[in-house]
C-alpha cells in the first residue's frame, strides 16, 4: 500500500505524505481549462494531462503542494467512454494538441462547460445563455499559419516541428494532421534544403546559430501560400538562389521572407520581415471580400469557422444600415471591413502600424468607403473619440481589455457590445465589470471552436444595455 493510503480520519488516508514519483491510482472527473484530466484524491485535486473524463488511471506524481498534485499518466486502468484513437502518430509527445485522444463530440461538449463554468464562477453571471460551439466541419486539416522551431537531431539533422509537452525537446514532424495538408510537402523537404546550403540552425541555449523558425501560411480559397524563415542573422548563403528554387518547385508558393529576430525571447517574430523573392504578401478571400497577408499579419488560424462566428454576429445584431460601428483591436479588417457594408459607418482601432496599413489597403481593395483606421493604443483612442458608436466590437489579445477601455465603454455606454475572445476567462472578468458596473446584460454567448484537438475555445458574447 502506497504512504497515500495511510491514516487520515477525514478521508481515510494522508494525502500529506504523498511523495513526488509515487503512483497512485485516480478517476478522471472533469478536463481543466488548461486541457489536462482532472481527477481528486482524498483532499487533494491531480492534473493529469493525455486523460480524459472517464478514465481510470494510475498516476506518477512529479509535482505535489498542499493543495494538489500534477501526475503523469502511468497506466490506463479503465478506458473512458470519450476516447479516440489520435490521428497523428506522435500525438501522445507532440505538443501541438492536447486533446486527440479525446472524441472530437466531447471536446465540443467540453469547452462548453469551460465556457459556462468561468461565467458562473469569474463572471458571476447565473445561467450564462451559451449557445451549442459551432464546429469544425473538418477537425483535423483546418490550420491555415504553422510556425515551426528548428532543431538538430542527435546525427545533426536538421529538424522541424513542436516541443515534446512540457520541455523543448523538439519532435520531428514531416506532416501535420491539423495543418492544411497543401502545407505538409513544405514542411518535409524545406529542412533538408536548410541542411544542404549548410545554415547554421539556432541553438536557444548558447544563443547561437541562424535560422529559428520555418513559418507557413496558406489561403484557403485562393490556396497560394507564403514561406518565411525567421532569422538572427539575414546573411544565409545562396538564400536568393535558394528561394527562386523554392517558388519553381511549389507552384502555389507566392512569396518567400526573412523575419529578423536576434534577440534572446520567447517571441516568434522580429520586428522585421523582408521579402527575397516572390509577393510580400498572399491574397485570400473571406466574407466575399479580398484580403492580402502577410507572413506576420494576424488572421485568424481557422478561416471556415471565423466566416460562421461572422455569420452569427451578423445575425445577432440585426443591423439596420444606418449604425456607427467602432471595431476596437481590428487588425487588417478582417471583422471590420464585412460589417462595414452593413452599417452607416464603421471605425477600426488598431496599436500596429503594419496591421493598420494593411487594413486602409484591404479597405481600397474593397470599395469600402464608409470606414476609418486608427493607428494607437485602443485604451487611448477610444476615451478621446467624438463620436457617440451604437456597437462595439472587441477582439482584444489573450489577457482580455485593459481596465482603461472597459472605463472608456462605461462611459461612451454603447447600445450593444460584441466582445470576441480566446480565453473565456478573462472574457468572465471583463463581463463582470460591464454587466456590474456598466448596467449591460448577457443576452447571447457563440463559442466556436477555431482549434479543434486543444482545448481552446473561441467565445463572441453579445451585450445589450
Amino acid at each position: 500500500m502506497s504512504s497515500a493510503h495511510l491514516n487520515n480520519t477525514a478521508t481515510g488516508e494522508s494525502v500529506d505524505q504523498w511523495q513526488q514519483g509515487e503512483l497512485v491510482e485516480v478517476v478522471i472527473t472533469d478536463l481543466s481549462d488548461s486541457g489536462d484530466g482532472v481527477g481528486r484524491k482524498g483532499r487533494r485535486v491531480v492534473f493529469v494531462p493525455d486523460t480524459v473524463t472517464g478514465d481510470r488511471v494510475l498516476v506518477r506524481l512529479i509535482r505535489v503542494k498542499p493543495q494538489y498534485a500534477y501526475g503523469k499518466l502511468h497506466e490506463l486502468l479503465e478506458r473512458s467512454i470519450h476516447r479516440a484513437r489520435p490521428s497523428c502518430i506522435v500525438a501522445d509527445k507532440c505538443g501541438g494538441c492536447q486533446w486527440q485522444h479525446i472524441k472530437y463530440s466531447y471536446q465540443l461538449e467540453a469547452k462548453r462547460h469551460q465556457v459556462i463554468q468561468a461565467l458562473e464562477r469569474i463572471g458571476g453571471i447565473n445561467q450564462p445563455p451559451v449557445a451549442p460551439v459551432l464546429q469544425a466541419s473538418n477537425p483535423l486539416e483546418y490550420r491555415n499559419k504553422s510556425t515551426y522551431p528548428l532543431g538538430k537531431s542527435a546525427t545533426n539533422q536538421v529538424q522541424a516541428g513542436y516541443y515534446r509537452k512540457g520541455s523543448h525537446h523538439l519532435i520531428n514532424l514531416n506532416q501535420c494532421p491539423v495543418q492544411d495538408p497543401r502545407l505538409n510537402p513544405l514542411l518535409a523537404e524545406v529542412k533538408q534544403d536548410i541542411q544542404r546550403r549548410g545554415w547554421q540552425v539556432y541553438d536557444e541555449k548558447r544563443h547561437l546559430g541562424q535560422v529559428r523558425h520555418l513559418s507557413l501560411r496558406i489561403g484557403r480559397r485562393t490556396g497560394e501560400m507564403l514561406l518565411t524563415l525567421v532569422v538572427t542573422d539575414e546573411n544565409l548563403p545562396q538564400l536568393t538562389l535558394q528561394a527562386t528554387e523554392w517558388l519553381q518547385r511549389y507552384p502555389q508558393l507566392v512569396g518567400v521572407s526573412l523575419n529578423h529576430n536576434p534577440e534572446r525571447t520567447n517571441a516568434i517574430f522580429g520586428e522585421e520581415t523582408r521579402c527575397i523573392a516572390g509577393k510580400p504578401y498572399l491574397r485570400e478571400e473571406f466574407a466575399n471580400l479580398q484580403f492580402h497577408l502577410r507572413p506576420d499579419t494576424f488572421f485568424q488560424v481557422n478561416t471556415e469557422l471565423a466566416e460562421q462566428l461572422l455569420q452569427v454576429i451578423i445575425e445577432q445584431l440585426e443591423l439596420k444600415g444606418n449604425e456607427v460601428l467602432v471595431d476596437a483591436y481590428c487588425g487588417i479588417g478582417t471583422f471590420t471591413l464585412p460589417l462595414a457594408r452593413l452599417v452607416g459607418q464603421a471605425l477600426g482601432l488598431e496599436v500596429q502600424q503594419a496591421s493598420f496599413e494593411q487594413a486602409q489597403l484591404n479597405a481600397q481593395r474593397n470599395g469600402i468607403t464608409n470606414v476609418k483606421f486608427i493607428v494607437g493604443e485602443v485604451e487611448k483612442i477610444l476615451p478621446a473619440l467624438d463620436l457617440k458608436p451604437d456597437i462595439v466590437l472587441l477582439d482584444p489579445p489573450r489577457g482580455g481589455c485593459d481596465r482603461a477601455v472597459l472605463d472608456s465603454l462605461l462611459h461612451l455606454q454603447p447600445s450593444r457590445i460584441v466582445y470576441i475572445s480566446c480565453k473565456p476567462a478573462t472574457l468572465a472578468r471583463d463581463l463582470k465589470i460591464l454587466c456590474e458596473s456598466g448596467g449591460y446584460r448577457l443576452t447571447y454567448l457563440q463559442p466556436a471552436d477555431f482549434f479543434p484537438q486543444t482545448a481552446h475555445v473561441e467565445c463572441a458574447a453579445f451585450l445589450e444595455r
